[in-house]
């Protein structure tokens, strides 16, 4: 099955997309910080991971780097509350596929989840 991490300081966010992506039948997991979010990285071997960029303690862009360590195949869309096309731009230069801007749009979500999932799985 395919599986997904979604990972965000904010739970309303997380359940959010938890549900949505759970009831389109993926099989999701979740985290609330970018430390937490390298554990599950190194236990649950998610195809795609949602990012948050701003969190307290690890932040997205140190949890980008070390999961593109882990698995540099592994698809990253980072999603942030702030427009800042500068830490956009570093964090698509990091390996980041893809970023989008809260609140979610959970149709263009669904369709990076879909195009992504095809590219690595076939």
């Amino acid at each position: 099955m395919e599986r997904i991490l979604v990972v965000d300081d904010e739970i309303h966010v997380v359940r959010l997309l938890q549900k949505y992506l759970t009831s389109k039948g993926y099989e999701v997991y979740t985290a609330t910080g970018g430390l937490e979010a390298i554990q599950q990285v190194k236990d649950r071997r998610p195809h795609i991971v949602l990012l948050d960029i701003i969190m307290p303690g690890m932040g997205g862009i140190d949890a980008l780097k070390e999961i593109k360590k882990i698995n540099p195949k592994i698809a990253i869309i980072m999603v942030t509350a702030v427009i800042d096309e500068e830490l956009a731009k570093r964090a698509l230069q990091l390996g980041a596929d893809d970023y989008v801007t809260k609140p979610l749009d959970l149709n263009y979500i669904e369709t990076f989840v879909m195009v992504k999932m095809i590219q690595l799985l076939g």
